[in-house]
Parts: structure tokens; C-alpha cells; sequence
């Protein structure tokens, strides 16, 4: 049986991956911590160890990001205590994705390295993108366009009110 082989082409992140990434000097999400500016960055929480941002360019809404603050390259340089606590976070922030978004499945997973799709490699992260039947329609393949429903703005309200209203009943 013959085989064809198939390509997902994303050329909304062209962006991000070209322009953005060489005129950002040094690591964005380190910038982003430094700044502390969360609302301008999207990051919704911080931990002790990890936070937690909205990516600001989503393969789909709610597509969030789960990093150790501090600036790690590959999991053997974690430690126990980042890797538990980015663990809990991706935990937490699945629960309350599927309360507030109510998608039908995820899609997570940490890419490591420029070659295996890492657009910050020097910045360990783990992504969790919610996913919904016939979240993929045609404008991505007829304009080059993907349509997120939801401004960054209000879904990072949205999931900032429930992390806290979580973490009130604790």
C-alpha cells in the first residue's frame, strides 16, 4: 500500500518564528519575567519555581505555556522541585482550561531544540493546546489564516479569576 506524505503547514507563525525571534536579543521569556508586567505579557500565574503565559501566538485558544523561571535548556538540567511543580501547574491549568474553554482534548507536548520545532530553545517549555472537533477549518490553507475566536484580553481574565478561585478553596 502506497503512502503519501502529508505536511500540517502553519503560516500564521511565520511571524513569530522570522521577525520576532531575531529582534528579541536573549530570551523572551526571561524578558518577560524580568519586566513584571504580567497583563502586557499574558502570563497568568507564577509559582515559586515555574509560570504559566498564554501564548501569543496560539495554534488554537487557550494555548498556554509552562516554563521554570528559571532559564533551562533540557530536562536533565531541571530540578525535582521544577519538574514537580511545572507537573502541578500543567495538572491545574488542564482542569481549568476544560472548565473555562471546554474543549474536547489537548494536544501537550515540549519540543526541544530549534530542529525538533522549539521557536525559544534555550527555554524548556511545555505546551498545552485544547482542541475541538472541527477546530481546523479551511482559512489556514485558503488565506493563510488561523482564526482564534477569543482576544488574549479577556481569556487571560477569564483564567486568572478561576486559577484564584481554585486556589481560594485550598
Amino acid at each position: 500500500m502506497k503512502t503519501e506524505n502529508k505536511r500540517l503547514w502553519a503560516p500564521w507563525r511565520d511571524k513569530y518564528i522570522t521577525q520576532d525571534i531575531r529582534e528579541n536579543k536573549g530570551c523572551v521569556f526571561c524578558k518577560m519575567l524580568q519586566e513584571k508586567t504580567d497583563a502586557k505579557n499574558f502570563i497568568v500565574t507564577r509559582s515559586k519555581h515555574c509560570f504559566v503565559v498564554l501564548n501569543l501566538y496560539p495554534y488554537n485558544n487557550g494555548h498556554l505555556l509552562i516554563m521554570p523561571k528559571r532559564h533551562v535548556s533540557d530536562l536533565e538540567k531541571m530540578t525535582k522541585i521544577e519538574k514537580e511543580e511545572m507537573y502541578g501547574l500543567l495538572e491545574s491549568f488542564k482542569s481549568i482550561l476544560d472548565e473555562v474553554l471546554v474543549p474536547g482534548g489537548y494536544n501537550i507536548g515540549i519540543n526541544l531544540g530549534h530542529i525538533a520545532g522549539a521557536g525559544v530553545p534555550g527555554h524548556l517549555h511545555i505546551h498545552i493546546v485544547p482542541r475541538w472537533r472541527g477546530d481546523v477549518n479551511f482559512m489556514p490553507v485558503i488565506s493563510g489564516t488561523k482564526v482564534i475566536s477569543q482576544s488574549l484580553k479577556t481569556l487571560h481574565k477569564m483564567l486568572i479569576d478561576a486559577y484564584q478561585r481554585r486556589n481560594r478553596k485550598v
